[in-house]
């Protein structure tokens, strides 16, 4: 297959898989009233998740080595579940936990 097809094939699975990650509590609000996301929780989870996602294709199409795509993109995660976790329940106290 040409190497620029299999590129676009791999964004593609990776956009796919950001869509299906917020499917799951727009379901969950369905039949349980303990998922209450409004359209501002939706947005900023699709932000983080859509630009975590471009950061790793861009760190998968740039960095040639496999190790320092590895380390590159175990960075990239870690500050995604940080910021996750900062804005979910406030680890660290900042001002972007809400109240």
């Amino acid at each position: 297959m040409n190497q620029l097809l299999l590129k676009n094939i791999r964004l593609c699975i990776l956009l796919s898989v950001v869509v299906l990650l917020l499917l799951i509590p727009l379901v969950a609000m369905q039949f349980s009233p303990d998922v209450n996301w409004s359209g501002f929780d939706f947005a900023v989870m699709a932000i983080l998740l859509f630009g975590t996602a471009m950061v790793c294709e861009f760190i998968l199409r740039k960095v040639k080595t496999f190790k320092n795509r590895v380390l590159v993109c175990g960075i990239a995660l870690f500050i995604f579940f940080v910021l996750w976790a900062e804005i979910a329940v406030g680890i660290f106290g900042s001002p972007i936990a809400g109240s």
